[in-house]
């Protein structure tokens, strides 16, 4: 539960300082902002970005399962699928560790809504993979339908290992190949085959978003926009200069982009498809002669296709299939494009894994290396955040001191 609170606390620090770059207005706070003038903030800082006042007892209140859990079933026994076990993980299809309410499926199915887990759902059976910081929350939150699987302690198996030692052998094993990464799913793939013919079976259709159906939030399409050079202190066509001098010194024909953080250092574009991340969902490709992203057309407006201008815009979706038609010419020449570690199983498939070498994103490393508007503008948003902070655990103690 203090996971929940501080985490609670974390997102509307976040949220009161202007480190963080919004679309819509938000409140601030000062270094010389009074306890009232906080709390009062805070108050209605709650309200602007919707998080609710709900008491302990509410957030602690166990989640009904057991119809979410029988449809899911029924899915999984179906001829259609035909899987015995369903993996439920915590990522999105980038392997953000925060992501959009439409792609809370663990909290979902289990009720457990912390930043961590792992859910596995077999036929008779619903077991959750959690660390030491949410033991209680998962606890509380939920129902008799779970067992909590205590990870890190003696004799408590990883989720993987629970798959591949603690099922009966050939078992099929169902996920999304979308939000499992690819070096993740080589792995499990390999040791379900070496623990007597186990199956890893990708499922296009999301298990847990038939069970959701239209109660399922909408997939953000919030417009993304172009992050000035004022503040990136460097054009988006230089960083695409660096990264293909990078990937011509690695000899590879081009570098997959899935991290959503990576597309936007890269592109020089920030927006709000997650909450209190500046990031949106596209991915990108960048090869010796073309640099392609694929955005929902919606997210763009004139501004940011003009900051756009010389790099192919596609559907965002339609990377897979492009990805498919270019592994026949990657085989001809005997190429290989890069992927970083945060590509999905489902992209390495559809290029084939034989075109692909998946391994350290060299715009992780060069975005690492700040240039000096970069570190003015940290230490800037450590001053504010740092001032916030303060100002929030002063107004904390006094609530719990005088006002418990």
């Amino acid at each position: 539960m203090f996971c929940r609170l501080a985490n609670l606390a974390r997102r509307t620090i976040l949220s009161c300082t202007p480190s963080y770059r919004s679309l819509s207005p938000h409140p601030t706070i000062s270094s010389t902002s009074t306890l009232a003038e906080l709390h009062q903030t805070l108050s209605n800082s709650k309200k602007h970005y919707g998080v609710s006042s709900t008491s302990l007892d509410e957030m602690a209140a166990p989640v009904n399962t057991t119809d979410r859990l029988k449809q899911l079933r029924q899915l999984m026994a179906s001829p259609k699928y035909n899987v015995t076990a369903y993996v439920v993980p915590s990522e999105d299809a980038h392997q953000s560790e925060y992501v959009a309410a439409c792609d809370e499926r663990r909290p979902f199915i289990s009720g457990f809504d912390g930043s961590a887990g792992c859910a596995v759902i077999t036929l008779d059976s619903a077991s959750m993979f959690t660390d030491g910081r949410y033991f209680l929350q998962a606890r509380q939150q939920m129902d008799d339908n779970w067992t909590l699987m205590k990870r890190g302690l003696p004799g408590v198996p990883t989720w993987q290992e629970y798959l591949t030692e603690h099922l009966p052998a050939g078992t099929r094993v169902g996920i999304d190949p979308t939000l499992l990464s690819a070096a993740e799913g080589s792995g499990l793939k390999k040791a379900l085959k070496a623990r007597g013919n186990g199956e890893l079976v990708s499922i296009e259709d999301n298990l847990v978003d038939i069970v959701w159906g239209s109660q399922r939030p909408t997939r953000p399409l919030n417009k993304a926009f172009v992050h000035d050079v004022e503040y990136s202190g460097e054009l988006h066509m230089d960083k695409i200069s660096r990264v293909r001098a990078t990937l011509e010194k690695q000899g590879a024909e081009g570098l997959v982009v899935a991290a959503l953080d990576e597309v936007a250092w890269l592109l020089n574009l920030r927006g709000s498809d997650i909450d209190y991340n500046p990031v949106f969902f596209a991915y990108a490709v960048v090869t010796k002669d073309d640099v392609t992203l694929y955005i929902d057309d919606v997210k763009l407006d004139d501004n940011t296709r003009s900051h756009l201008q010389g790099i192919k815009i596609k559907p965002y979706k339609a990377i897979f299939g492009e990805l498919s038609e270019l592994s026949a010419s990657l085989v001809q020449r005997k190429r290989k494009l890069l992927a970083g570690q945060t590509a999905s199983w489902a992209l390495v498939e559809a290029l084939g894994k034989d075109n692909v070498t998946v391994g350290k994103s060299p715009i992780n490393l060069l975005k690492a290396l700040k240039n000096p508007i970069e570190l003015e503008g940290m230490r800037q948003c450590h001053i504010r955040d740092g001032a916030a902070m303060a100002n929030y655990f002063g107004w904390l103690e006094n609530e719990l001191l005088f006002n418990g």
